[in-house]
């Protein structure tokens, strides 16, 4: 890795350390994530048998508009972003998302990608009335996913 691109990951570990980006730093920190990612940023590997789940809700269960959602890991530790320790990573919960960000990019920070960069394993959302998807996707301490992406199952949940 260069040093242009030890300096954006070093900043954009920072930014996601102190809760995530605003809109502006946020536009900023993805133009140069895909700069750092064109000078060199790859996936690291996947730990065989490595997975993680969402423990609650479950898949089709009608909840109220605050939710727990609870998170599992396996086969891998889980430790807060910057930390690389070998074999290990951080969630990202994935709201309402369709498709898996790039595997060459830092997973988003926005109100559909959640991070969860001191090791949580967590959290209680506010979501609308209706029907949401939630699915886990783990990051490495640079927060990009691994290769394949340990991600649990995509679930289904309906707000009242």
């Amino acid at each position: 890795m260069n040093e242009y691109s030890s300096r954006v990951l070093f900043a954009v570990i920072c930014v996601f350390a102190m809760g995530g980006p605003s809109p502006a730093m946020a536009q900023e920190t993805a133009s140069h994530a895909a700069h750092a990612a064109s000078s060199g940023l790859v996936p690291l590997p996947a730990p065989k048998g490595a997975r993680v789940e969402i423990l609650s809700p479950r898949d089709g269960e009608t909840v109220g508009r605050t939710v727990t959602v609870k998170f599992a890991i396996s086969g891998i530790e889980l430790k807060p972003a910057g930390d690389v320790t070998a074999n290990s990573g951080h969630h990202h919960l994935l709201i309402d998302v369709d498709k898996l960000p790039p595997l060459d990019l830092p997973i988003p920070a926005d109100a559909n990608h959640r991070h969860y960069g001191k090791a949580q394993t967590q959290d209680t959302l506010e979501l609308g009335p209706g029907t949401h998807t939630l699915q886990l996707d783990l990051g490495d301490a640079r927060h990009l996913q691994f290769d394949p992406p340990i991600v649990s199952p995509r679930i289904t949940i309906h707000v009242k």
